[in-house]
């Protein structure tokens, strides 16, 4: 988030003096590194949690629509950032595989042919296939098939226009250009505290990990996208719009296969449905991940719980978070979300043995020997104050301040794949004076902005082709290496 509103502000205002903090010595390595994350650019072609069923039985695929119209601005700044230089080659961090939504059972077809029904009329969607066949599973997902007994029925909408992302490559490549043009990039650089000034700009105390030094910073503007440590910086800040937000974090591990008899048996990122009292994070998935030119597997996410914020944070870090403003949201969400308390101690308490069990239902000839069990990154999950309560939200959100002066992003999915429209938003809110006058160049940057792609078809077409050219994704995927151990 912070490399992409960085290098949206070094194109915008190239005069403006820009700093960046990263506590880690390295780039990206928190949550935004490959192997932390599933790297599904995240269109909702195939995640099931964003195409809810009605009491009616009908599918409601409005999130579906908002999220896919949020991933085509993505596409569009990435497709004009390596037409210009921030960004190098592009099948470093993009190159495309199928996207499939899997349901078996006789309700879940029938839930899968109604999903289809409700998308395949829309232009963002289109293309996409509903497949109810046993033999075109197999020659599909032989992996998935191999083993299967299909007296259970099956089915899948299956979309060709699907990527997988590897976000760590693209911030580095962000980051890269951000030095070039003369940001200041501080690693191993703690962000301590955040103090208003009375002029409106703000003191921003850093330490320095490796040797202990402290000094501060003035700035006029103040952008915390700081993963899961966004709500404790924000509440440092003192603004009035963070009062009455918590956060619940939640870890996940992942099971990561590069054994070359495997690999090839699948590709594709295939998402099932969510168990019961599931958050949306931990929708079971089996995806093919293209890393540094290589082919692997990923399967999960297996939820874990633990307090910290941060994947090498603190195990104080949600204690520390407690504020008498945010005390009652977050014991209603305690309350009302028992189901998740309930799936995540299950979770937690499963065995090495059982997390392969539960990989069967996609590939039931699993064998643990072939799958190396991995710790994603952590995510913090929005607690959100509403009415004498709380709500937990399975999402991103944008704090800003009313005076524009800092702004911050909380919550996860879907997360970086949507990072360019959060971060456009936090440049209308926090600069809208200037944004009128950077909205020729921004039309420039992403062509459909301001539009609907959804209810313009002909523009839809003409961006969708522009960019898949300039990320390289118009033609058959790419020879890929096998990923070694």
């Amino acid at each position: 988030m912070s490399a992409t509103l960085g290098a949206l502000l070094r194109q915008l205002q190239p005069d403006w003096s820009i700093t960046m903090f990263e506590r880690r010595d390295a780039a990206a390595p928190e949550s935004s590194d490959p192997w932390n994350n599933a790297g599904t650019g995240h269109s909702a072609l195939c995640e099931l949690n964003y195409t809810p069923r009605k009491p009616d039985g009908s599918v409601d695929v409005s999130k579906a629509v908002d999220i896919n119209e949020r991933f085509q601005v993505s596409r569009q700044f990435w497709s004009y950032s390596v037409e210009n230089g921030v960004l190098g080659d592009p099948s470093e961090f993009i190159n495309p595989v199928p996207h499939v939504s899997f349901c078996h059972g006789a309700d879940g077809v029938d839930y899968l042919r109604k999903r289809y029904e409700a998308l395949a009329r829309h232009p963002l969607f289109e293309g996409m296939e509903f497949i109810d066949s046993s033999e075109e599973f197999t020659r599909r997902l032989p992996l998935m098939a191999k083993g299967r007994d299909f007296s259970d029925p099956v089915a899948l909408n299956w979309s060709e226009k699907g990527t997988d992302i590897d976000f760590g490559s693209l911030t580095k490549q962000l980051l890269a250009y951000l030095g070039r043009s003369g940001v200041g990039i501080s690693f191993g650089t703690e962000v301590r505290n955040l103090d208003k000034q009375s002029d409106g700009s703000w003191n921003v105390k850093v330490r320095n990990t490796r040797n202990g030094t402290v000094r501060t910073v003035n700035a006029k503007f103040v952008f915390v996208g700081a993963g899961g440590y966004a709500l404790p910086l924000l509440q440092k800040s003192g603004i009035a719009e963070i009062k009455g937000f918590g956060g619940f974090p939640v870890s996940g591990q992942f099971f990561r296969c590069t054994n070359p008899e495997l690999v090839p048996l699948h590709e594709a990122k295939v998402y099932g449905m969510a168990a019961t009292g599931a958050p949306p994070m931990s929708v079971p998935h089996l995806d093919t991940r293209v890393i540094e030119g290589r082919r692997g597997l990923l399967f999960g996410p297996y939820a874990g719980w633990t307090p910290k914020f941060l994947k090498d944070g603190k195990y104080g870090d949600l204690f520390k978070s407690v504020r008498a403003r945010n005390v009652t949201p977050m014991l209603g969400v305690g309350v009302t979300e028992l189901g998740l308390v309930k799936y995540l101690v299950s979770e937690v308490v499963k065995s090495q043995a059982g997390k392969v069990r539960a990989m069967e239902e996609f590939i039931p000839r699993a064998d643990g020997h072939d799958w190396e069990l991995i710790t994603a990154g952590q995510r913090v999950q929005i607690i959100r104050p509403k009415g004498a309560g709380g709500v937990l939200e399975l999402g991103t959100a944008v704090i800003t301040a009313a005076d524009g002066s800092i702004g911050g992003l909380l919550g996860a999915s879907p997360g970086a794949s949507t990072c360019v429209s959060a971060m456009l938003d936090v440049l209308q809110r926090c600069f809208p004076r200037e944004y009128a006058d950077w909205t020729p160049q921004l039309k420039a940057m992403v062509p459909s902005l301001g539009v609907k792609l959804s209810e313009n078809q002909a523009l839809y077409h003409e961006v969708w082709d522009w960019s898949s050219k300039a990320l390289g994704l118009t033609g058959v995927a790419p020879s890929v290496e096998f990923a070694q151990n």
